[in-house]
C-alpha cells in the first residue's frame, strides 16, 4: 500500500489544510506514476491523510465515473494529479435525511474541469458525480475527507429528478 506520513495536529484539519495536502502527493509524481492503473475500472489506495483524516489517492481510465453522490457529511477535497476531470455538481446542498426522490428547480447544475495540478474544496452536504471524459487517457486523483467517510449515499438522475439509491458503508468499500 502506498502512503505519505500524516501531518500531526490535535484539531480537525481545515478544508483549506486537507487542499494543500492534495496538492502537495499530486506533486508527487513517483507516487502518481506507482498507482496501478487498470484499463477498466478505477484503482485506488489509501493514504495517511493529515489530522485524521481520509485520504485516497484514484486512478480513472477513459470514461470512468462516480455516478451521482455525497460523502456522508464529511468536507472533502479532490485534485487531478494527472489527466484531466470533469466534476458536475449541484449549487445547494441537498437535505441528508428524510427524503427518497426530490425534483431539482433550474439552475442548479454546475460543471468544471479540473485538468493537472488543479482542485477544489466542498462542504459536509456537497453532492457530484466525477468523470473522466477522456477518449484515450487515464486520469489520477487525490481525494482526502474529514472526518473518514462514515457513509456514501448514491443517486441516480433522470431529468431534473433526483433519486436516494443506495447508501454504502465503509465495510463495503
Amino acid at each position: 500500500m502506498l502512503s505519505k506520513p500524516s501531518l500531526t495536529s490535535k484539531t480537525a484539519p481545515s478544508a483549506s489544510e486537507l487542499l494543500d495536502f492534495a496538492k502537495r502527493v499530486a506533486a508527487d509524481t513517483a507516487l502518481v506514476r506507482d498507482l496501478p492503473l487498470d484499463p477498466e475500472g478505477r484503482t485506488w489506495v489509501r493514504l495517511a491523510g493529515p489530522a485524521g483524516a481520509e485520504a485516497w489517492l484514484i486512478g480513472w481510465p477513459p470514461g470512468a465515473e462516480t455516478g451521482w453522490h455525497d460523502h456522508g457529511g464529511s468536507y472533502g477535497v479532490f485534485v487531478t494529479a494527472a489527466g484531466e476531470l470533469t466534476e458536475q455538481s449541484l449549487a445547494v446542498p441537498l437535505p441528508a435525511e428524510g427524503w427518497s426522490s426530490l425534483e431539482l428547480a433550474d439552475g442548479l447544475d454546475r460543471s468544471r474541469v479540473l485538468p493537472e495540478g488543479e482542485g477544489r474544496a466542498f462542504g459536509r452536504h456537497h453532492v457530484h458525480q466525477v468523470e473522466n471524459r477522456s477518449p484515450g487517457t487515464h486520469a489520477v486523483s487525490v481525494h482526502a475527507y474529514y472526518p473518514p467517510l462514515p457513509l456514501i449515499r448514491r443517486y441516480s438522475r433522470k431529468g431534473s429528478t433526483f433519486r436516494l439509491e443506495l447508501v454504502e458503508r465503509p465495510e463495503e468499500w
